[in-house]
């Protein structure tokens, strides 16, 4: 149909993340060495020590301390920024969820699927509205 953009391609990039490595440093490095700057974490899961967290409105960190199973992962991913959230369970059973914060350490391994969107850059902005960077996406070549 004239005036319509074809479907945008979309690749998938399944990771293992090993013991120590940090979780939402290792994620911006993968989609930065393929050169990528648009990519949305489709699903996570592992264990991590010392989850780091920060809830909704919070401005210090919340960290889980120990061992915790990571029950969801998700958000976006662009060539200098992170957007994720996470929920996690403690050795007791407790979840806690918010923003992934640096200094999440895979405990065993991390599991996750990301898709990689080649036509699209995104960034972050400020918004008037929100008061906070939000996400810009935009074709490439716009």
């Amino acid at each position: 149909m004239p005036g319509r953009r074809p479907i945008d391609a979309m690749h998938t990039l399944p990771l293992r993340l090993n013991p120590g490595e940090d979780l939402r440093a290792a994620l911006q490095a993968a989609v930065r060495a393929r050169d990528q700057r648009a990519a949305f974490v489709i699903a996570g899961i592992g264990s991590l020590v010392d989850a780091r967290l920060r809830l909704a409105a919070a401005d210090d960190a919340l960290v889980v301390p120990g061992p915790s199973e990571i029950l969801t992962l998700s958000g976006s991913l662009g060539a200098d920024h992170a957007h994720l959230h996470m929920s996690v369970s403690d050795a007791q059973g407790r979840v806690w969820g918010g923003h992934v914060l640096p200094g999440c350490r895979v405990r065993t391994t991390a599991e996750v699927l990301i898709a990689l969107l080649p036509d699209w850059d995104f960034s972050r902005d400020p918004d008037a509205a929100t008061g906070y960077l939000e996400l810009v996406a935009k074709a490439r070549g716009q």
